[in-house]
């Protein structure tokens, strides 16, 4: 017998839920792009996006993954030949790092590994050995490690030791999750994407800069007519901000997953990630009082608030998604760039998301899933392990 018949929650992260509002805005015939709603909604669309971003400055949308926000940020930042620091905290810093390298960007990567944040006395010795790179790229919150990095620690860094380089950051997986000031933090180029804290379909990539970058980077030789963010920040016609027919029902369900970030208000947002992930941390930290399971960043300060990484042992964190997945009707995430492809040690890991439209129902709910999974296949765990999450969750 199965107990997953019912509502599926996909607990991995991202794409992330979808509100049934966000849902609904989308469900509607063909709008005009032309004249009319929808391209009257554009301009507080823009401003909505950069309330959620922290920013006063500038923004390019472009149809495309998170991805292709990398490759937008890269091809109009930098020139050929120019070099990039990169501090990798987990695989999507290095996948970021790949991206300019195929653009003719040179590379100075410091891999700080997969379980630990960026280290200030190695970003240093980075920074002093690369006076003259155009620009240092962070990855605030690596969705595969689940670390979280100090953005501002970064900056006053580069600034004490009076860097010229821009300040670039990967927000894809902590936007509208983890406390995020683009603006009071320095930073100069961040991207992110619609499919995790924006809950909205994968799809939408959104490329903000600072007018310290517009001014810096005219003269950049990487950018293609598509990439160009010129265009799409300074739009003087509804078309010019898509390089084309625009994403009409993505805006659509955007607009609605705006209106409601709106509504709860940022700080807000902010606090229930935390408290959602305060949850989970403390059901782990039950369950690793007995047997293998651990959780990939040791110190609670240095996790994301949307995503936790977690690890088991042998493949029983592979047998425990499936058992989730196709019993209970909770999908939990893969465990992503923690070995390299078709070891073994993979099926160890696994991911636990909660982000985007997630309430303290959803969260207990998978963690008493996670429970029952590895009592019925016999993984060894402490106990105690709900009555912590709801703890910590009472004590929010």
């Amino acid at each position: 017998m199965s107990l997953a018949n019912g509502r599926q929650y996909l607990a991995i992260p991202g794409p992330s839920v979808m509100p049934d509002r966000v849902l609904n805005a989308m469900h509607k015939a063909a709008p005009n792009i032309y004249e009319g709603e929808l391209t009257e909604m554009v301009g507080g669309l823009r401003d909505d996006l950069k309330a959620v971003a922290r920013t006063r400055q500038n923004l390019a949308i472009y149809i495309g993954n998170g991805h292709a926000t990398w490759e937008a940020a890269n091809a109009n930042t930098f020139s050929r030949g120019d070099t990039a620091i990169v501090l990798a905290t987990g695989r999507f810093g290095h996948g970021w790092a790949e991206n300019a390298r195929q653009l003719g960007v040179k590379t100075a990567v410091t891999d700080f590994g997969k379980a630990a944040p960026i280290d200030p006395e190695r970003a240093e010795t980075a920074l002093r050995a690369n006076p003259n790179a155009r620009a240092v790229m962070v990855t605030h919150m690596d969705t595969a490690t689940s670390v979280r990095n100090d953005v501002a620690m970064v900056r006053k860094l580069m600034d004490d030791l009076g860097h010229p380089g821009l300040l670039m950051v990967d927000c894809i997986a902590s936007l509208a999750c983890d406390r995020f000031e683009m603006d009071d933090w320095g930073v100069d180029v961040m991207i992110a994407a619609s499919q995790k804290g924006l809950m909205t379909p994968p799809g939408l990539g959104f490329v903000f800069f600072s007018d310290k970058v517009k001014a810096a980077c005219k003269s950049s030789d990487l950018r293609s007519p598509y990439w160009d963010w010129t265009p799409r920040n300074d739009a003087q016609f509804f078309y010019e901000n898509w390089y084309g027919t625009a994403p009409t029902h993505h805006l659509l369900g955007l607009r609605e997953a705006l209106t409601m970030l709106h509504e709860e208000g940022i700080e807000n947002v902010w606090a229930r990630h935390t408290a959602l992930a305060s949850a989970v941390w403390a059901a782990a930290g039950a369950w690793g009082t007995e047997g293998a399971f651990r959780l990939n960043i040791a110190d609670p300060a240095h996790r994301g608030h949307s995503v936790t990484a977690a690890r088991l042992s042998g493949d029983d964190g592979t047998r425990l998604r499936r058992w989730t997945e196709f019993e209970a009707g909770v999908t939990l995430g893969i465990g992503l760039g923690m070995t390299e492809p078709g070891e073994p040690g993979a099926d160890a890991f696994f991911r636990i998301a909660h982000m985007g439209h997630v309430n303290a129902h959803m969260t207990l709910g998978a963690l008493a899933v996670i429970d029952t999974g590895m009592k019925v296949l016999g993984i060894p765990h402490g106990p105690g392990a709900l009555d912590a999450a709801a703890a910590a969750l009472a004590s929010a």
